[in-house]
């Protein structure tokens, strides 16, 4: 009898513990509120990566197997257009000039990004006006930007011809010359490393100074310092600019769209601005969205590229 009231006692607890494990589980009226206050708060994010980027990414999936004007209903065209684009001299074009200002211009613009920000580094006296100097072209709009440069590269009264004549060089027809006309547009983006630059002299002044007097203690230089103790330890940081400019510059449009059109003889014709032409100026957007997507994909290999070298020389804190 008393083995079998045991038993009861505890069949009732078990029951009482299931019921109860629910309740224990059921958010508070408190819990609700802020999690209904937080979904609120993110739709605004929400919708807009749905609706103005996932959605479209996802559609023009579907656009490369279809031709489409954006006027008549779109045909399916199965792999056309990827035949096409295997087919086309322009996209080996525009993929080769993309390169050509990524791997030029992209070096380049660290390289004086970094300079900038040691020299910005530096105790001198006027150091703010020398940062809001430096930072300024980066923040003036691009449309802007382009107008002004289209009339210092101008070959007859610009003013870069007319510095390069105090030295005896020739007049050269920048925007007008195929083989000047890249080198005119990375000229022009070293003008716009300020954001580059900032991200640099904020790594730079992130050093910790214990171990650069632990390095004086050694016997280290001012040289050795530099390329042996802030140089590792800001790696990371050389490498977030390193990518941050390859996509950057893979995806250059407006500099080329109004001061070139991708002249002359296509020598500044971009992937993105082709992809434009296409799209917005054919209408063939289902040819527009498979160059997308070859964009797409050539961004993600090189950017995985260097992700995987970084391994060799980036310093998370551990070793090299």
């Amino acid at each position: 009898m008393v083995q079998t009231l045991d038993k009861r006692s505890e069949e009732v607890a078990e029951l009482a513990t299931i019921e109860q494990a629910p309740r224990n589980l059921r958010m508070s009226r408190a819990a609700r509120r802020d999690l209904r206050d937080g979904v609120l708060l993110c739709m605004p994010y929400i919708l807009g990566v749905v609706l103005l980027w996932l959605g479209p990414m996802l559609y023009s999936i579907f656009l490369i197997t279809q031709k489409w004007n954006m006027l008549m209903p779109a045909k399916y065209v199965g792999a056309g257009n990827i035949k096409r684009m295997l087919a086309d001299k322009l996209v080996s074009k525009a993929l080769f000039n993309t390169a050509y200002y990524t791997f030029v211009g992209v070096p380049l613009q660290l390289a004086v990004a970094f300079a900038l920000a040691v020299l910005l580094n530096l105790n001198i006296k006027g150091q703010s006006v020398f940062r809001t100097i430096y930072y300024l072209p980066s923040i003036t709009p691009a449309v802007a930007t382009a107008v002004v440069w289209v009339q210092m590269l101008n070959p007859q009264y610009g003013v870069i011809n007319t510095v390069l004549g105090w030295f005896g060089v020739a007049p050269i027809k920048w925007l007008f010359d195929p083989t000047f006309a890249m080198p005119a547009f990375i000229m022009m983006s070293l003008f716009s490393v300020g954001p580059a630059m900032i991200i640099f002299l904020a790594g730079l002044q992130s050093v910790p100074p214990e171990v650069l007097e632990a390095a004086t203690i050694d016997g280290a230089n001012n040289w050795s310092r530099f390329w042996r103790v802030k140089v590792p330890i800001i790696s990371p940081i050389v490498f977030f600019n390193m990518i941050m400019g390859i996509i950057g510059s893979f995806q250059v449009f407006t500099a080329s769209f109004i001061m070139t059109r991708g002249g002359p003889q296509n020598a500044t014709l971009f992937f993105v601005l082709y992809i434009y032409q296409q799209g917005f100026e054919l209408f063939k957007m289902g040819y527009a969205a498979t160059l997308s997507w070859l964009l797409f994909l050539v961004i993600m290999f090189f950017t995985a590229i260097q992700f995987g070298l970084s391994k060799r020389w980036v310093y998370y804190g551990g070793e090299l």
